[in-house]
């Protein structure tokens, strides 16, 4: 073998030692990188893991709370449909009670007011007569003689 060829051998072989130590080192390097992100995945995994539980127990809180709110907005709405309906039957009670007395007492009113009426017309008739004699005056008939 000649010398060149040697050479061309030799920087062949030293090639190949390089790229098997560079081979090498990206194979310890990626083998690091598994362990760092397997690590990462762990401590990931044990910090979510609380959170997500909390965050089903705020979840689950918060569904209660929302179903309780429905049940008493519920009970409200019942209550006020009562209370209206009992205002209602307690309004129309009072209508019945105060109208049926109030009816005799605006008869017996419009009775009344009938009779004072009736006595002005008399008074009023009583005068238009008196006015209507001739020769009469006021003072005539206040003289005695």
């Amino acid at each position: 073998m000649t010398t060149a060829a040697e050479l061309f051998l030799g920087i062949i072989a030293l090639s190949v030692l390089v790229m098997a130590a560079i081979q090498v080192g990206a194979l310890v390097a990626g083998l690091r990188l598994a362990r760092r992100v397997e690590q990462m995945s762990r401590q990931i995994d044990q910090e979510i893991k609380p959170l997500l539980t909390n965050l089903t127990e705020v979840a689950s809180e918060a569904a209660r709370a929302a179903a309780l709110a429905s049940r008493q907005v519920e009970r409200v709405d019942a209550l006020f449909t009562d209370v209206g309906a009992r205002v209602d039957e307690t309004l129309a009670t009072a209508r019945q009670f105060v109208g049926g007395p109030a009816k005799g007492g605006m008869a017996v009113f419009a009775g009344l007011q009938a009779a004072f009426s009736a006595f002005k017309g008399i008074r009023e008739a009583s005068r238009r007569r008196r006015n209507l004699r001739p020769g009469l005056d006021d003072e005539d008939s206040l003289f005695i003689g």
